[in-house]
């Protein structure tokens, strides 16, 4: 088995090596990552400026671009076959909730999804700035040993969220839905050595929806979170409600 594996963090990582060396049981594992810090790229692919790729070692990759530019330019470039598996991670924090969107380690997954390659995205909550990666390899395996029995459904990637012991003692598994997380949405404005400003996006967590079925209830109570996701935005449940606006305007 061809294993691809990438992340948001960047090819230095400590995430994306123990990502490596839990899935390097399972099949031959390459490496495409981005070469520096790529947090919050979500699915964004490069157009408009050219991508440089550098090999760091035997199957190991480093490349100017977003995560989603990684498993593109890997499927579609640097490797001899198409993986049978993209895994995208390590992260060092959550992503929970609305942080889908948003989230370069998730984007990375679904490209692979996009392409019809089954993907999984992996995440490591922790309560305290100690992240511990060798604490999640065994919960990545087992989430791995599942794939390799049970499948993933063509167009669905799963989305895995791993509480850190600072969080919670672990439960089990649960399969869950996305909760909501809401954030105060700061502006931090501040001024450079010159006089110039700029600007942080920053924010707290406000509230989140702790719902025992949510991904973030689940984590909170020690259960490792396991998300089914699709790119598939489309509303389907309100499609009916716009047909007047396919009425021709008597007024035209």
């Amino acid at each position: 088995m061809l294993i691809l594996v990438t992340n948001d963090d960047g090819l230095l990582a400590p995430g994306l090596r123990a990502l490596h060396d839990a899935a390097s049981r399972f099949g031959e594992v390459y490496v495409v990552a981005p070469e520096g810090e790529r947090s919050g790229s979500s699915h964004a692919i490069t157009l408009c400026e050219p991508l440089r790729v550098r090999e760091f070692g035997p199957r190991w990759w480093g490349l100017s671009g977003t995560p989603t530019d990684c498993v593109f330019i890997a499927i579609n470039h640097l490797l001899q076959r198409r993986p049978d598996l993209v895994l995208s991670g390590i992260n060092r924090g959550p992503n929970l909730g609305g942080d889908v969107l948003y989230s370069g380690t998730v984007g990375g997954a679904m490209e692979a999804t996009v392409q019809h390659i089954p993907a999984i995205a992996f995440s490591l909550v922790s309560a305290t700035d100690d992240y511990p990666f060798s604490h999640a390899q065994p919960h990545v395996a087992h989430v791995l040993e599942r794939v390799m029995r049970h499948g993933i459904p063509d167009g669905v990637m799963l989305n895995v969220n791993i509480p850190a012991p600072s969080l919670a003692p672990f439960r089990g598994y649960r399969v869950t839905r996305l909760g909501r997380r809401i954030y105060s949405n700061d502006v931090i404005v501040r001024t450079d050595p010159r006089g110039a400003s700029y600007l942080w996006i920053g924010g707290t967590r406000v509230t989140m929806d702790m719902s025992p079925q949510t991904d973030s209830g689940a984590v909170h109570e020690g259960f490792v979170s396991i998300t089914p996701l699709r790119p598939d935005l489309m509303a389907h449940e309100v499609l009916g409600k716009f047909t007047a606006f396919e009425e021709e305007d008597t007024c035209l």
